[in-house]
């Protein structure tokens, strides 16, 4: 019996280990197949330090030869490098921007030292400078190439310099016609309501502008340019850069620059031409005291001038506002605390960006050539011109009129407020120093602001933009 358990034990013992045989089998191949995989991963890491180790030796050669090359760099090499990259390359490439700062320091003195203008002049001055700084790259032309604002190229922003951004003012036409406002809020236009004869005189000063027109379409320029370079006559050097922006942008530096040049030099041009056209017994006569106006009369003036000149001449309608608004700011009585911001904060802080824009196009490309100089040469005569027709004018009227004027104030009428009215007067007071003419001449002045706006609307009207 005992016998009989042993054999069935055994021959399950037997049967059992067949069986688990296989299973063993498989266990044993997988564990194989795991240590070859750990030992190709060994394998697969001790090529990864090695390339690292490769890399990590290149890396350590690459810094030995810049430490070497470091070690080798020279002061000569420091000065070469430095000279490159400042301006003195610029200015050995191409002398002319020399010639454009000299220029510069020459205006900077006139406004500095001359008071030529100084609030204007000086930032113009000082924007010629800037933007003739080789490598500086606060102005890009090309930005305005054409007459048109490339927007495509402002977007990437990588290609517009501060002096870009700010001649957008000049560009759009927004800083004239925000100085337009403030030169309005400081003018008085009571002498202009008691004496209304003096527009004639204002006006007559334009004669200036369009005889100058044609003398520049006879001299070649196109009827734009020739548009641009007439309204310097106007001596209104925003009415200037407001027209020309419009009509021919790639002159506004040269005649921006000489717009504000005859400005500043009214009390050396207009006394010679006065003197010329007059008499002795001319330059003496006495004029009556004008009578008071009411602030009344001073608040409809701006409002009838506006809806008058907006009516018969649109194009004017947005210097002319402009320009009537700050005036009704001033007289109206309810708004001083908006008048004193125009005439102070509002007017220094666009005079400033104005300046500087308006002589950043004064590049030497665009200043240093024959054409400038028939500029020049045609705005002195358009300047001239307008001072010696409302002295003429003056002469004229005496012929017809009780009260005679003194056709000093005439020269007064070409806007350049109230520098002209101020020549009038004195040089009134060298033949006759009990004569007052400085209220008298500030008629034809101020009436010279408003006709050198209906000039510039004149012409925006016929010439092709």
């Amino acid at each position: 019996m005992k016998s009989l358990k042993f054999f069935f034990s055994l021959l399950l013992t037997t049967v059992m280990l067949s069986a688990a045989m296989p299973a063993m089998a498989q266990e044993q191949e997988q564990s194989t197949e795991v240590v070859t995989e750990a030992i190709a991963e060994v394998e697969a890491t001790a090529e990864v330090a090695e390339a690292v180790a490769e890399v990590a030796t290149e890396v350590a050669a690459e810094e030995a030869v810049v430490a070497e090359e470091a070690a080798e760099f020279s002061v000569k090499q420091a000065i070469s490098k430095f000279a490159n990259e400042s301006a003195i390359k610029g200015f050995a490439e191409d002398w002319r921007y020399l010639v454009m700062i000299a220029i510069s320091f020459v205006l900077l003195y006139l406004a500095i030292v001359k008071k030529f203008e100084p609030l204007l002049l000086m930032p113009i001055a000082f924007g010629m400078l800037l933007t003739n700084l080789p490598g500086a790259g606060m102005f890009h032309a090309e930005l305005f190439a054409g007459g048109h604002v490339h927007w495509e190229d402002f977007a990437l922003g990588d290609n517009a310099g501060l002096i870009d951004y700010l001649y957008l003012g000049v560009k759009l036409g927004i800083y004239p016609c925000l100085i337009f406002i403030g030169v309005g809020a400081m003018t008085d236009f009571g002498p202009l309501i008691a004496n209304p004869k003096s527009l004639l005189l204002g006006a007559a000063a334009q004669i200036g502008i369009f005889a100058t027109f044609l003398g520049a379409l006879a001299l070649g320029f196109g009827y734009d340019q020739a548009g641009s370079i007439g309204i310097i006559g106007g001596a209104d050097g925003p009415t200037a850069i407001f027209l020309t922006s419009k009509l021919a942008p790639d002159l506004l530096g040269p005649i921006a620059v000489a717009a504000y040049s005859y400005m500043a030099l009214v009390p050396v041009i207009q006394p010679p031409i006065m003197k010329l056209l007059t008499t002795d017994k001319e330059r003496k006569i006495e004029m009556k005291q004008l009578r008071t106006v009411s602030q009344r009369e001073k608040i409809i003036f701006p409002i009838v001038i506006t809806v008058i000149i907006a009516t018969l001449l649109p194009s004017a309608a947005t210097l002319i506002g402009c320009l009537m608004l700050g005036n009704l700011m001033k007289e109206c009585g309810v708004t001083e605390r908006l008048s004193k911001t125009v005439q102070n904060e509002l007017m220094n802080i666009v005079t400033i960006f104005l300046g500087i824009s308006v002589g950043a196009t004064a590049t030497a490309d665009a200043f240093l050539n024959f054409q400038t100089l028939g500029i020049l040469t045609l705005g002195i005569i358009a300047f001239s011109a307008g001072s010696a027709s409302g002295v003429l004018l003056a002469k004229f009227m005496n012929l017809f009129t009780k009260e005679k004027i003194n056709p000093l104030i005439g020269s007064a009428g070409v806007s350049a407020v109230p520098m002209a009215a101020r020549v009038s007067q004195t040089v009134g007071q060298k033949y006759n120093p009990g004569n007052f003419l400085l209220m008298h001449a500030m008629g034809p002045n101020v009436a010279g602001v408003i006709g050198s706006a209906v000039a510039a609307g004149i012409l925006l009207s016929f010439l092709p933009l």
